[in-house]
């Protein structure tokens, strides 16, 4: 059942959100809804593995389509493949909560990262891009009424690239995160729906810290029993070293939009690399906008993870079951 429809609308080179009009849900789908560069690829492994029980490499982009994705495949063929899968469906998206109809038998899982550490991971990710993946995605922001421009150029510095993107956002609204949404307004998206009991929240952070913990949170929560002897398997197939290793496999043909394929997408996979890069003045500026834009505690939980050592993110992550909230008017925004 629909408990609540997009309240708003998102449209960015990359992305759009109409294109989830057309999802019709099944009583055991799984959402993955992530800032780029936050864990998405890792978390889908981890559902794949959960979900098959075998720590067989497959074509995440295959198996786990990206729907709100507008350049690569039309949404009707998108629909149609997701329409044939046989096995227990897990969607990929890059949209806030109120960008996405929300279904009371549709389980979503949330991935959370610093934004420091998401930016720049997400400066490898644009560095690495073919020409034509950069072509395509000007080609898709043309063709848009209300984007309207070619893609951003690729900055080669990586304190020049995160200079704009914690001061430059898609339009007046969304006042960083440059080329992608607002990264405050996302996460706080999120943060307003972590109470209602079909979302999970996971860190970046934790699954680093201890990986086979928040894979079994995963699995609780989506009701999946896994034997013993398999956990050990399953654990180092969803680690960094043998995501690489499978990297070609894991990526499939989404590995092309890359120069290197899948050694550029899947990188270092480690946090902290805006230390000693970032000007601090930029830096100054992301804590700020933390600290206005965001509540206490999500600002808390986005730097430190649920495993952090501050005694309040204890509380500040036990949901408390609040009603719903009311809808609003659909608004148009780039974003």
């Amino acid at each position: 059942m629909l408990l609540e429809p997009a309240t708003r609308e998102y449209r960015s080179w990359a992305a759009d959100s109409r294109r989830w009009s057309h999802y019709r849900p099944r009583s055991d789908d799984v959402v993955i809804a992530t800032y780029p560069k936050s864990g998405t690829t890792w978390m889908q492994r981890i559902v794949s593995l959960l979900v098959f029980q075998t720590t067989e490499p497959r074509s995440l982009a295959e198996l786990s389509p990206w729907l709100d994705q507008r350049f690569v495949a039309p949404i009707e063929n998108v629909i149609a493949h997701i329409e044939a899968q046989e096995h227990r469906r897990f969607l990929k998206s890059h949209l806030p909560l109120d960008g996405l109809p929300f279904y009371d038998e549709v389980k979503y899982i949330h991935v959370g990262r610093d934004g420091r550490d998401a930016a720049f991971s997400f400066h490898n990710h644009v560095a690495g891009f073919t020409s034509t993946a950069v072509e395509r995605l000007s080609e898709a922001g043309l063709e848009d009424d209300v984007v309207g421009r070619p893609y951003p150029p690729v900055l080669a510095d990586p304190a020049d690239f995160f200079h704009r993107w914690i001061t430059e956002g898609l339009n007046a609204e969304h006042g960083e995160g440059l080329p992608n949404f607002s990264y405050f307004q996302f996460e706080k998206s999120w943060w307003q729906g972590r109470a209602r009991p079909n979302v999970l929240f996971v860190h970046y952070s934790d699954m680093k810290q201890d990986l086979a913990g928040e894979m079994r949170r995963v699995a609780d929560f989506l009701q999946i029993e896994i034997a013993p002897e398999k956990w050990p398997g399953l654990v180092e197939a969803a680690g960094f070293d043998a995501m690489r290793r499978d990297g070609d496999q894991l990526l499939g043909m989404a590995g092309s939009h890359f120069r290197e394929g899948s050694r550029t997408f899947l990188y270092k996979g480690t946090n902290g690399r805006w230390r000693g890069v970032a000007r601090e003045e930029d830096l100054a500026l992301y804590e700020a906008k933390a600290q206005t834009m965001l509540p206490p505690d999500c600002a808390l939980w986005l730097a430190e993870g649920r495993r952090g050592g501050d005694p309040r993110l204890k509380e500040s992550m036990v949901p408390e079951r609040a009603a719903l909230p009311g809808k609003e008017d659909t608004e148009k925004t780039t974003a």
